[in-house]
């Protein structure tokens, strides 16, 4: 086994997860991903492989930066987008990260914005 390191251990963490938690054509899964400077989410079809809707810190025309007010903000517009495609529910997937701070305040946005999960 190699050196534990930190995104080591988140890697362990998500696939650990992800062995009880699939998204289905009716209910997509919710991927979050948190880096130092942003956050991103999106939702996945696991049948098919597909990224169905997607939202991250990074685009220009969001401008949310990767704290919790951004992480929020981009979780609105996540759902905003997914009840555009007709997706009204989905299985949450916190990607191996602690559900706390922006993690949290992204699926706060998320079901504000009216998604259910």
């Amino acid at each position: 086994m190699g050196k534990k390191t930190r995104s080591t251990l988140r890697n362990a963490r998500h696939v650990r997860i992800r062995k009880s938690l699939t998204g289905t054509t009716e209910k997509p899964r919710l991927a979050v991903y948190r880096s130092l400077k942003h956050i991103s989410a999106q939702i996945i079809d696991d049948t098919t492989g597909n990224t169905l809707v997607a939202a991250s810190s990074v685009e220009k025309d969001l401008s949310a930066k990767g704290n919790v007010e951004g992480a929020k903000a981009v979780g609105t517009k996540l759902a905003e987008r997914a009840k555009e495609k007709g997706i009204s529910t989905v299985v949450f997937d916190r990607g191996g990260f602690k559900y706390h701070g922006r993690v949290a305040s992204l699926a706060d946005g998320a079901r504000e914005a009216g998604l259910e999960f």
